[in-house]
């Protein structure tokens, strides 16, 4: 199976919506989680590849897409993007209350109305990242690259460093990221917070 690793183009969107759902139950297939099937990929990999296209690295197989690393140089700036541009059209959408306040959709409806918050760590580790690859793309060193592809991108653009929150459930994405140099940063009841100095 031949992979390549390639600057993001605006037709790899949906495929970016898809690989978010199908990794989105810690790094597993969330798809029979979640009715509307968008409402991931609308804060978690969409608003990146939209905003900061030349931070968002796809890569493909003979399949089509099947793994990305997409992010920002500045999560203040990204957040003031987000409540101006971005998610305003989304509370239209999706508006609060829903049916079954209980259930995943609502919990990200309620999340899109709440917005991005930078994390804490933000001034010392100013850029931010989320990293997904389809199963048949994992075990192959292929995240690697991809985050060596997206640290270099980050270092042109002259950002001191790159945080991330991974799920505690996720043990495959904790034991990669310490191995590509993240340092624990914070531990929460859901997770953990990592942070690189570029």
């Amino acid at each position: 199976m031949d992979f390549a690793i390639r600057p993001y183009v605006p037709t790899d969107l949906p495929d970016l919506y898809k690989i978010c759902l199908l990794t989105g139950d810690s790094g597993a297939d969330a798809s029979q989680l979640y009715r509307d099937p968008d409402l991931l990929g609308h804060f978690y990999a969409a608003p990146y590849a939209v905003h900061e296209p030349d931070l968002t690295f796809v890569l493909t197989d003979e399949e089509g897409g099947c793994g990305y690393v997409l992010g920002c140089r500045d999560s203040h700036e990204f957040a003031g993007w987000m409540e101006a541009e971005w998610l305003p059209p989304l509370r239209l959408k999706y508006p609060l209350l829903p049916a079954d306040p209980t259930s995943k959709d609502a919990a990200m409806i309620r999340l899109i109305h709440k917005g991005y918050t930078p994390s804490r760590w933000a001034d010392l580790y100013p850029a931010h990242l989320h990293i997904d690859l389809l199963p048949r793309a994992q075990g192959r060193g292929l995240g690697r690259k991809l985050m060596e592809v997206f640290l270099g991108g980050l270092r042109e653009k002259g950002a001191g460093g790159v945080h991330l929150g991974v799920g505690r459930r996720n043990a495959g994405a904790v034991a990669f990221y310490e191995r590509v140099g993240f340092v624990r940063l914070q531990e929460f009841p859901w997770g953990y917070e990592y942070g690189l100095r570029l």
